[in-house]
């Protein structure tokens, strides 16, 4: 399968590296603005494919992109230090007219990918703009917080993270919620299990969990700048999902026709992603206080797409 990638800074460039290391695409194609840029990226990283796999590395112009069955859009502006997703909502959004335009034009049938942040509205946005249906126009969500979750849980317990169900739903950003309620090991439930290894899931550490998930992007920005190797994993394994057909469960955003009272609002929560991107959406249960907070997080949501679109 073909895969294009519009913006291909930091986070364009890992997903086509992660894509190309993984062996799920048979062609990555780059566009950027920069053409320089999308060049130096697919030598590179085409000279890394001998030791990898034989995903095929170009650039291009968006013509390029004819026949790709996903294209993967991380164009726009970085997040910069201290600054929130939903800060980089008035920097982004005018971005994706053009882009999204351009995508359609050249593979109108192609599954579109958005991971230039904030996803969730960035999504919503791209699935107006491109007129096509919801289950094709996906976000990478709250994947990468998912991925976070589990991985703090696996340290704790002292299991591996692949062994761990747990899920972030709601914003990929501040209103987050993490599902502690459904979180399992195995079939186990996740306090059960913690009790039965002498690791105990108390209230001290599900808060520093919490804010260890919640923060993590702004620990990683300080420190170098922007997170880009978390979510090129994340967005090659999306792409590997729909390539086979998997059916595999992710947390991912697409737009949700409703959710806690809350209609037509893009965000994270299971969703079931093979060929035809969005499979089956799955609403978990909760507590009521991460009833709760979800419903406050897609109201924030809404809020903020709303009023990006006025």
């Amino acid at each position: 399968m073909k895969v294009g990638i519009v913006g291909t800074g930091m986070v364009g460039s890992a997903a086509a590296y992660a894509l190309g290391l993984r062996g799920v695409a048979s062609e990555v194609v780059l566009v950027d603005l920069d053409s320089a840029l999308a060049e130096a990226h697919a030598l590179d990283i085409a000279h890394a494919m001998p030791f990898a796999s034989g995903t095929s590395i170009a650039h291009g112009d968006y013509d390029r992109l004819q026949d790709a069955g996903v294209v993967i859009i991380a164009a726009g502006v970085a997040q910069r230090p201290g600054e929130t997703r939903t800060d980089l909502l008035g920097r982004n959004a005018g971005v994706f007219r053009t882009v999204v335009a351009e995508i359609m034009r050249v593979c109108p049938n192609a599954i579109l990918l958005v991971a230039s942040n904030p996803v969730d509205i960035m999504t919503q946005i791209a699935w107006v703009y491109s007129g096509l249906p919801a289950h094709r126009v996906i976000g990478s969500g709250t994947i990468l917080d998912t991925a976070r979750f589990r991985s703090l849980l696996g340290a704790h317990l002292r299991v591996s993270p692949r062994s761990i169900h747990a899920y972030v739903l709601g914003e990929h950003g501040d209103s987050q919620v993490l599902a502690w309620s459904g979180a399992r090991v195995g079939t186990v439930p996740i306090a059960l299990f913690g009790e039965q290894v002498s690791a105990p899931i108390t209230e001290e550490v599900r808060a520093k969990i919490d804010s260890e998930t919640r923060n993590a992007a702004y620990t990683i920005i300080k420190g170098k700048g922007s997170t880009y190797y978390g979510i090129g994993a994340g967005l090659a394994r999306i792409v590997g999902a729909i390539r086979q057909d998997e059916r595999a469960v992710f947390s991912v955003s697409s737009v949700t026709a409703f959710v806690e009272g809350v209609r037509d609002v893009a965000l994270s929560v299971p969703r079931v992603v093979g060929r035809q991107g969005i499979a089956t959406e799955l609403l978990p249960e909760l507590d009521a206080q991460e009833r709760r907070a979800l419903q406050q997080s897609a109201s924030l949501l809404r809020g903020l797409f709303e009023a990006a679109t006025l």
